[in-house]
């Protein structure tokens, strides 16, 4: 099982922090290890992780059958490890989320597994054992029942490798965003494993000593409150009979902040932060994108209400919107400074394949050829890859507020301001201080730590220092958290530098050779006594 290499010029990266501890990468590959809980208990498996190993020659001489899985951000990588396996002379089966949406990008592959591995994983392994060595499985959609997911294989990772290790409860969001292909690739009806199901993959974890930061990736870990509110209680006893060896993080929609009994939970059960998809301060973008759920309250004030429960947040935000008022670029930057998130995950808005929003632009006419293979030679995210269609605003327009906003929200200074604010709304008085032994990030708790944060930032040296300095007088529980965010701007400080570089280079393409031609048209339709 090979997990293909994410392109290097992202903004999860996170590398620069990974190896302030040790690590070598951010998160492990789940998807994998619970496909190959699956496979046959006679299957002899043996897993490289591209991110963190090399693969080599001998890896593919071992092999009778290369399985590879991935997403979008790791296409480039992918691909080329197809063609890598043929020439090794070995059959290939591909599957996970960007297989699941382009399959014609991979239609080299011998086997393509497509959607939810549970339903169609029996069929190609009787496939393979009866000798056939090509073939097509495809799931129905959203008909995988996760309560017979195994648990995934702990043994095939190397912990030491990774800052984090993620588990799944559940599968699918409530809401309809127009851009998220969650709900394509996993439908509105979330779905959860049970919570005996859940403890177990916990305990297992547990026995195989790992300790420290436990990721919830589900998609949104509210979508199934019924089932939710059952599992909390369970998991806060289960923390403390085990003198709490795991701290955790997930995503959410903003409604969390309206269920005071869910964040009281989310407290007891040891969360510390959850990533809430922002996308936009202006109402109307909101409407449009069909993210009506973010239109019914103050954001703001939502988000510091889930700081009083000691959890910090981090945000995705989108310029791009056909909605956008002339210019985005101030409102997100105030918008982001008063709600005081210092990591925000602030990108172009890419139509990403089978969503509502591609199949709309389609049918406009707007959607570029292409639109979901992404070239090695411009391998990047969508901070620099973005709006690959033809936009409504002028692009030009769109590049120069998206830059400001990155130049903005990534000043040291302003990071560190709002790193000084989150400090002061951050409450935990009532939490443990201490993590277990064997948590990586203990290393992050001491003066070693920031003397190498701001050795390694030059530019962030007395802002950071000063909130380091405060946050310890002011507020101790909290300084751990703050020196965490620290450490991530070691890579965000340098990548929104180059995204900046990324999208100067696109608006001095845009100069030199004017703007593309949807955009000239609707121009001229804004401003008819010209044509």
């Amino acid at each position: 099982m090979i997990y293909p290499e994410f392109i290097a010029n992202s903004f999860w990266n996170y590398k620069a922090a990974c190896e302030l501890v040790g690590a070598k990468y951010p998160a492990a590959p789940l998807g994998l290890i619970t496909v190959a809980a699956m496979l046959p208990p006679s299957w002899d498996i043996r897993l490289v992780n591209r991110n963190t190993e090399t693969l080599a020659d001998d890896d593919f001489a071992w092999a009778d059958l290369v399985m590879i899985g991935g997403m979008l951000n790791q296409q480039p990588d992918f691909l080329h490890l197809i063609d890598l396996v043929h020439r090794h002379g070995k059959p290939v089966c591909v599957g996970g989320p960007d297989v699941s949406s382009s399959p014609h990008l991979y239609a080299a592959a011998d086997f393509q597994v497509i959607g939810e591995a549970e339903l169609v994983i029996d069929d190609f392994i009787a496939a393979w054992e009866r000798g056939e060595r090509k073939g097509v499985f495809t799931a129905e959609k959203f008909k995988a029942d996760i309560t017979t997911t195994p648990l995934p294989r702990w043994d095939l990772l190397k912990f030491e490798h990774y800052l984090y290790i993620g588990v799944q409860y559940a599968r699918g969001c409530p809401f309809t965003c127009e851009f998220c292909d969650i709900i394509e690739l996993y439908g509105r009806v979330p779905r959860t494993k049970t919570n005996d199901q859940i403890l177990a993959e916990l305990q297992a974890l547990y026995d195989f000593g790992y300790r420290g930061h436990v990721d919830f990736v589900d998609d949104n870990f509210i979508g199934n409150k019924k089932n939710i509110r059952t599992l909390m209680p369970r998991l806060k006893a289960w923390l403390e009979e085990h003198d709490y060896p795991f701290e955790f993080s997930t995503e959410a929609s903003i409604n969390l902040a309206d269920d005071d009994e869910m964040l009281q939970a989310m407290k007891d059960a040891n969360f510390f932060a959850v990533f809430i998809g922002i996308e936009s301060p202006d109402p109307e973008t909101l409407v449009q994108m069909r993210k009506k759920q973010n239109t019914k309250r103050n954001i703001a004030e939502c988000v510091h209400k889930i700081y009083g429960y000691g959890m910090f947040v981090t945000a995705g935000f989108i310029v791009g919107f056909d909605t956008e008022k002339v210019s985005i670029a101030g409102a997100m930057t105030e918008f982001i400074e008063e709600t005081a998130i210092p990591i925000c995950m602030v990108g172009l808005l890419y139509a990403l394949p089978g969503t509502q929003l591609t199949r709309r632009l389609a049918k406009e006419g707007r959607l570029h050829p292409g639109h979901d293979l992404m070239l090695v030679d411009q391998a990047g995210d969508q901070c620099t890859l973005g709006c690959n269609f033809d936009t409504l605003r002028p692009l030009r327009d769109i590049l120069v507020d998206y830059r400001t906003v990155l130049s903005n929200v990534f000043d040291p200074v302003a990071y560190a301001g709002r790193l000084s604010r989150l400090a002061a709304m951050l409450d935990r008085s009532d939490r443990r201080r201490d993590l277990p032994e064997g948590d990586v990030r203990r290393r992050l708790g001491g003066m070693e730590a920031i003397h190498q944060i701001i050795k390694a930032l030059p530019e962030a040296r007395e802002p950071f220092w000063k909130v380091f300095v405060e946050v310890a007088k002011s507020n101790p529980g909290a300084l751990r958290y703050i020196v965490v965010l620290m450490a991530f701007y070691m890579h965000l400080g340098p990548f929104s530098r180059h995204a900046i570089g990324e999208i100067d280079r696109r608006i001095a393409e845009i100069d030199r050779s004017g703007p593309p031609r949807a955009t000239r048209l609707v121009q001229a339709e804004r401003q008819p006594a010209l044509q």
